[in-house]
């Protein structure tokens, strides 16, 4: 099968260059489809070199939608024609825990690789709803076999040479999983700690979905401003956790105090008050 699968990639690679069809022998496998889906989560590594994985990651706190168009890359093996060919796209029950309706949208089964093409994106429309950031869902997807073209890879084998990131030894290629969420942990870039008595320091404290949700409706950021040191330095860091301040100083003067879940006035960068985590702030009267 790792012959195959060499051979397939090289093929569709000369067919994307162009003028090597002649030199070329003639394809004797399956004219077939498979999901052709490559990621790492992080853009550390070359694209040329990550995993083909039979999941993808759907993490609404990233994409910052209630609702999304998500697409999923489908390829072919086999010559390409000159007319349009079908292939078929069902649920897979057995991987899905995702309601339909209230997850998503209804999946449109019929799809086309158009005359001389090599591959196609389908696309899923998911919605964001409140339980997702308690509990994940999946959406499984499977291709079906149509008289234009049958299953490539029901045993794919992982390419030594893709390894930057996670590497899922062998899988059905023929399938593939949505991870949908809306879980909001701690970003890679947060200057915040807990000290002994739960006491909250550094520049934004401990760090909480409210304490984001604040952040996005009175600076305008964003979760994904987290992400690194390249769209979070340390210069910037300082100038939120100092408007932040600002912005809760304002709030509690005007009686209107933002207050995190377990009830305390939240806390970040110099605010005249100090935080322990799971101690309800009593009003003064």
């Amino acid at each position: 099968m790792k012959k195959i699968l060499i051979y397939v990639l090289f093929f569709c690679f000369a067919i994307l260059l162009g003028g090597c069809e002649k030199e070329m022998m003639p394809y004797e496998g399956k004219e077939g489809v498979y999901f052709s889906v490559r990621h790492n989560g992080t853009a550390t590594h070359l694209e040329s070199i990550w995993p083909y994985q039979p999941y993808s990651d759907v993490d609404f706190v990233r994409i910052g939608q209630d609702d999304v168009e998500f697409a999923v890359k489908v390829m072919i093996t086999g010559p390409v024609k000159n007319y349009d060919r079908t292939f078929q796209l069902t649920i897979n029950p057995d991987s899905t825990t995702a309601i339909a309706g209230q997850h998503y949208e209804s999946v449109q089964e019929e799809w086309t690789i158009g005359a001389g093409s090599v591959g196609t994106q389908i696309k899923i429309r998911l919605k964001r709803t409140p339980d997702l950031e308690e509990k994940p869902v999946t959406l499984g997807l499977r291709l079906l076999p149509t008289k234009d073209f049958d299953l490539s890879f029901p045993e794919w084998d992982a390419i030594p040479e893709y390894n930057a990131g996670q590497v899922v030894p062998t899988f059905d290629a023929s399938q593939h999983t949505l991870r949908i969420n809306d879980i909001m942990i701690q970003p890679a870039v947060w200057s915040g700690s807990l000290q002994p008595g739960n006491k909250e320091s550094g520049l934004f404290g401990i760090f909480s979905r409210k304490k984001m949700e604040f952040l996005t409706e009175a600076l305008g950021l964003k979760y994904e401003n987290f992400s690194s040191l390249e769209t979070m330095p340390m210069a910037r860091q300082m100038l939120v956790a100092n408007d932040a301040t600002a912005a809760l100083i304002k709030r509690y003067e005007e009686k209107n105090p933002v207050l995190e879940d377990d009830g305390r006035l939240m806390w970040m960068g110099s605010v005249p008050w100090t935080s322990y985590v799971g101690v309800p702030w009593v009003p003064v009267p």
